[in-house]
Parts: structure tokens; C-alpha cells; sequence
């Protein structure tokens, strides 16, 4: 209880004195989850739209290897993207390893089949519910995937902030792929592991804490953003 007390005292502290180490490490946080998260979500919801709607063979093995990716060892990622990445790889000469690029690209192979999973069974049931009308209307597929796309933003909203739990809280590809390296790749989850295995647990836990906090403040503005409590959807 008293390494929890002193953990949030140490997070008050970095907030308010506005630590430069930590201001450093949250934003570098930030822009790898949010360009992963963009990028992601550019390949996973029309991808799992298109699955959705359009009836192909295979389809079934597809969605259910999709479905099974949500659960993807993130460690296991991180060593192949690492091998892809290394000199000796096949993009050694990209010179990508320990960048945050490395991270984000490790980081969108993590959360692309959890988008892309959520968005097919969140569209799969509004394809149900829209199928006879857009198919007498004689839309194209480009059409009826960019109509579910808008009529069911809510519930993309959703999957899209699934994935940025998963991406933020991420912490062994990350580990593997970026190095840990001060004032280049080191995230907020890569120092709480490295204050704790130091044994500075009240700053591995200010750390924590403020993790915490910037996922909720990140949660809400795009809420905010989107206006879904504005128009009774909360």
C-alpha cells in the first residue's frame, strides 16, 4: 500500500513539475501508438468490411485466421519484425531497427487483426440489416463498404480504441524491435519495465499511473471529437 502511495505522489510530482524526461517519453508514447493506430485502422476496418460483405472462397478460413491473430504473441512479433529488420534481414538495409519506426511497424501487426476482427462482426450485423436495400439500389462494393463504413463509425470508434489499448500498453515488441533506448525509443511501458526491474518501484508506478491517465485523456477527446455524447450514443 505505501509503494502505491508513493507511486501516485511520484506521478502528481512528474505532472506537475512537468518532467522533461517525461514529457519526452509521453509524446514519443503517443506518436507511435497514434501512427500505428492510424495506419492500422486504414488497412483493418475496410478490410474487415470487405469481409463483411463480399463472398469469396476461403472466406470463412480468412475470418477465422483473422480472428485468431487477435491473440498474436506480441513477442512473437517483435522477433520477426526484428529479424525482417536486422542487417542480415531481407530490410536490414532500410536501417529501421531500434527507431521508432521499427515500433510502429511492430505495433500495427499487433492490432490490425483485433481492429479488423471487431469491425467484421460489428458490420457483418449491419450488412444484415442494409443488404436487401443497397442491393436494389445497384450500389457498387466500393459504395456499400464506405455506407457501413459511415452508418456504423460508433462501433469503429470502438474497435479503433480497442486497439489503442492494446498498442499503448505495449510493452515486449516493443522491447525487442526499439531497444529501449534513452531519449530515441524509450515509451512509457518500456521504462515502467526498466524502473522495476531496477527495484524504483514508486517511479515505475508514477509511471504507470500516468499511462493510465493518458489513455483515458486520449479515450475521451476522441469521444469528444466524434460527438457521441452530444447526440444521446454514450
Amino acid at each position: 500500500m505505501n509503494d502505491i502511495t508513493q507511486g501516485l505522489a511520484e506521478a502528481a510530482r512528474l505532472v506537475v513539475t512537468r518532467d522533461p524526461d517525461l514529457v519526452n517519453i509521453s509524446l514519443l508514447s503517443l506518436r507511435v501508438t497514434l501512427t500505428a493506430l492510424v495506419i492500422a485502422s486504414a488497412i483493418a476496418i475496410p478490410l474487415g468490411t470487405m469481409l463483411a460483405i463480399q463472398r469469396f472462397r476461403f472466406r470463412r478460413t480468412v475470418i477465422a485466421v483473422l480472428n485468431a491473430l487477435m491473440g498474436l504473441p506480441p513477442v512473437v512479433v517483435g522477433l520477426v519484425v526484428y529479424v525482417m529488420l536486422s542487417r542480415a534481414g531481407p530490410l536490414g538495409v532500410l536501417g529501421l531497427l531500434f527507431t521508432p519506426a521499427a515500433m510502429i511497424i511492430a505495433q500495427v501487426i499487433i492490432i490490425t487483426p483485433l481492429i479488423a476482427s471487431v469491425t467484421h462482426q460489428a458490420m457483418r450485423d449491419l450488412w444484415a440489416e442494409y443488404h436487401d436495400l443497397l442491393i436494389s439500389m445497384n450500389t457498387t462494393k466500393a459504395q456499400r463498404i464506405a455506407t457501413l463504413m459511415w452508418d456504423g463509425r460508433r462501433t469503429l470508434l470502438t474497435a479503433t480504441l480497442a486497439g489503442f489499448g492494446r498498442a499503448i500498453g505495449e510493452v515486449g515488441a516493443i522491447m525487442i524491435v526499439g531497444g529501449n533506448i534513452d531519449n530515441a525509443t524509450r515509451v512509457l511501458t518500456t521504462a515502467i519495465a526498466l524502473e522495476t526491474g531496477k527495484g524504483n518501484f514508486a517511479l515505475a508506478l508514477g509511471l504507470g499511473f500516468v499511462l493510465i491517465g493518458l489513455a483515458i485523456v486520449v479515450n475521451l477527446a476522441i469521444h469528444a471529437l466524434s460527438r457521441t455524447e452530444r447526440e444521446g450514443r454514450w
